[in-house]
């Protein structure tokens, strides 16, 4: 199948196929044409990259998720290990937003809002 075939199976742009060709995550056959010629496992890597990604692991991750998914020997306690990394770094990022949501919020309640030029967000964006 072409690569428009391969998107629409795979729900990702065509754009982003063609990047994760370029960064050797998938690699279709080619056409004596020259085109690319995805098979059925194409798009099913697609779809697991797809996944992958929305799940927020980076692109170094899907490679390492990818390597294992393909290797009939590998531990699960591996793929388990890399998700564990990932849910850390996930509740990292939420603890950090829950800061910058806290203060952001206590900065809003002290700004009155009104005519005055005083303002206690800008007071403490300028602040060192």
């Amino acid at each position: 199948m072409n690569i428009g075939e391969a998107s629409e199976k795979s729900g990702l742009p065509r754009k982003t196929i063609r990047y994760y060709e370029d960064i050797d995550l998938i690699r279709p056959l080619r056409d004596r044409n020259g085109y690319r010629a995805f098979r059925d496992k194409d798009v099913h890597k697609l779809i697991f990259l797809s996944r992958a990604r929305a799940l927020g692991f980076s692109i170094d991750d899907c490679r390492t998720l990818l390597a294992l998914w393909e290797d009939d020997q590998r531990a699960s306690a591996d793929v388990r290990a890399l998700a564990q990394d990932h849910l850390a770094h996930i509740d990292h990022k939420i603890q950090d937003l829950q800061s910058m949501r806290a203060t952001l919020s206590d900065l809003i309640t002290a700004c009155a809002g009104d005519h005055r030029p005083d303002c206690p967000i800008l007071a403490s964006l300028e602040k060192e």
